[in-house]
């Protein structure tokens, strides 16, 4: 997954570097390296150029806008990789922001961020995802330090199975700090055509992708989520000026062939709150 990290800092990067940028991350190609680079350059173009800003980006604006109108103590990053946004984004000065991720991986992000000032209070927190005990030992004790905690998960879920989705979703629900949680979740037609892409690139790197249910983003309402919000990738990549490729032709015949709402259900991302309670 440290690889992964890389490449999607690699393409942070070129979008940053562009005049019309549409994020802003002066950090993002240290954090690439070399490494980063020569494995973005060594993957299909397809989407990732587009996709990894347009995605950052309205994770940016999802957690600024929870942030501004839901009284919020913390913010959890679970699976932090590279993300620079405690460095970059414009965040309250008395907000506690928390990443969690691989000890090696964070112990590089320090090094290689040393000399920077986050612009709140950060905290790094050693912890596998996958591990419930550990991640339920870390909810309880911001419990306890009766913490308000917005969670975020960019880029992760996709990388676990639904087992292991369910049960961080779970232990989410049952978290009395948890008050919020921002999610992605992609139709499976998605993963298909990424696996098909860069699937082998990242089996390489112990990545592989398995998450994206046939319901979409409404998978979180059965297990006893609400979607406050919800954005549209490719709808946001359209905002953005960031399309894919032959985009137009793509939403025509998708809305053609299986409906108007299917195009824009493709990569959806949401607001979670709890809505009901989960057995």
């Amino acid at each position: 997954m440290s690889d992964t990290a890389r490449w999607v800092a690699h393409y942070r990067a070129l979008e940053a570097e562009r005049p019309d940028a549409i994020l802003r991350d002066p950090v993002a190609r240290r954090l690439a390296g070399p490494r980063g680079r020569r494995i973005a350059e060594a993957l299909p173009e397809l989407s990732l150029r587009w996709m990894i800003p347009v995605r950052a980006r309205i994770y940016d604006e999802l957690l600024l806008e929870t942030l501004a109108r839901g009284h919020f103590t913390a913010v959890l990053n679970l699976a932090a990789g590279f993300d620079t946004r405690p460095y970059r984004l414009d965040l309250p000065a008395k907000l506690r922001f928390i990443e969690a991720d691989a000890p090696h991986l964070l112990a590089e992000k320090a090094e290689l961020l040393a000399a920077e000032r986050p612009r709140t209070a950060l905290e790094r927190v050693p912890l596998d995802l996958t591990d419930t005990a550990a991640c339920d030992a870390l909810l309880a004790r911001l419990a306890a330090e009766q913490e308000r905690v917005l969670v975020v998960t960019e880029g992760v879920l996709a990388y676990l199975d639904e087992a292991a989705v369910s049960a961080l979703s779970r232990s989410l629900h049952a978290a009395p700090a948890v008050a919020a949680w921002i999610v992605e979740a992609a139709l499976p037609e998605v993963l298909a055509r990424a696996q098909k892409a860069w699937g082998a690139a990242l089996v390489q790197g112990n990545a592989t992708m398995k998450f994206a249910p046939a319901s979409g983003i409404d998978f979180f309402g059965a297990q006893g989520w609400r979607a406050e919000v919800t954005r549209s990738l490719v709808e946001e990549a359209e905002r953005l000026g960031r399309q894919m490729r032959f985009a137009p032709w793509a939403r025509s015949v998708t809305k053609w062939l299986r409906g108007p709402d299917v195009w824009r259900r493709l990569a959806m991302y949401a607001v979670l709150t709890r809505q009901t309670p989960v057995n």
